[in-house]
């Protein structure tokens, strides 16, 4: 199995901070612009890629997101695709982490055999399935197991702590993506004031590295997250500015 994603966080460690992870919806907005967004962003600093897949319902997205996957799916976007440029993307950064960030229904429908299969031969080190409850997972994992590939679970804001750590427990070379804020992703102009403590409590139960997403958008905001986890996720705020400016040209993070 892959050791890029446990390498990634032990760097970050290592050098005094946390493990930066950008998202983008792959393909937006278009396939070229999304990859050449995406070496920026590793040249920025970036340790961990997740690659969105477009999908037609992103109940778990904000405005930004959704409005990416909708421009994606319109260009004829597909899983295909993103493998196929993930490919492309690990040619040039061998060294990088990249996460498959889809929902359920694209991975059934294509069959997890071959679903697994295809991932491993654009050599993604996890999944990420955003609507796979715990108590389902382990029908994806099995499969991907074999395949040297690991899977992210997200821990929601009301997690219970046993509940946490269940979804901790068989991964390896994994972590966990805590969600920050109760509702759907997109910048915040500020974190809930009980997030700190909940990542402190988080932290000291699993042994997995933990990042923190959904609402960060400012260097200031990160780096108090990485304070209290090992590392934080960036997203609609990469895309937002994606979709504005076509690239991502200077400083990642305001």
């Amino acid at each position: 199995m892959s050791d890029r994603i446990t390498k990634c966080f032990a760097k970050a460690k290592a050098e005094g901070r946390g493990a930066f992870v950008a998202y983008f919806t792959t393909g937006y907005p278009t396939m070229a612009q999304s990859e050449a967004a995406i070496d920026q962003a590793i040249a920025g600093g970036a340790d961990i890629i997740e690659l969105g897949v477009p999908f037609s319902d992103p109940f778990a997205d904000g405005g930004v997101i959704r409005s990416a996957a909708y421009e994606a799916l319109k260009q004829g976007v597909c899983l295909d695709d993103v493998l196929a440029a993930a490919k492309r993307l690990r040619a040039k950064h061998p060294e990088t982490a990249f996460v498959l960030f889809t929902y359920y229904n694209v991975i059934f429908s294509k069959g997890l055999e071959t679903f697994a299969k295809a991932a491993a031969e654009a050599d993604i080190d996890a999944v990420l399935s955003v609507d796979l409850p715990l108590e389902e997972r382990d029908e994806l994992l099995d499969v991907l197991k074999p395949y040297g590939i690991t899977y992210v679970p997200l821990i929601a804001p009301n997690t219970p702590i046993e509940r946490v750590k269940e979804s901790a427990e068989g991964l390896e070379n994994s972590f966990l993506y805590i969600i920050t804020v109760k509702g759907i992703t997109g910048a915040r102009a500020e974190l809930p004031p009980d997030l700190t403590a909940r990542l402190d409590a988080i932290r000291a139960a699993v042994k997995l590295p933990i990042a923190a997403g959904f609402g960060i958008s400012t260097q200031a905001q990160a780096d108090v997250i990485s304070q209290h986890a090992d590392g934080f996720v960036v997203g609609s705020a990469l895309v937002k500015r994606l979709g504005a400016e076509g690239q991502l040209a200077g400083k990642l993070l305001p």
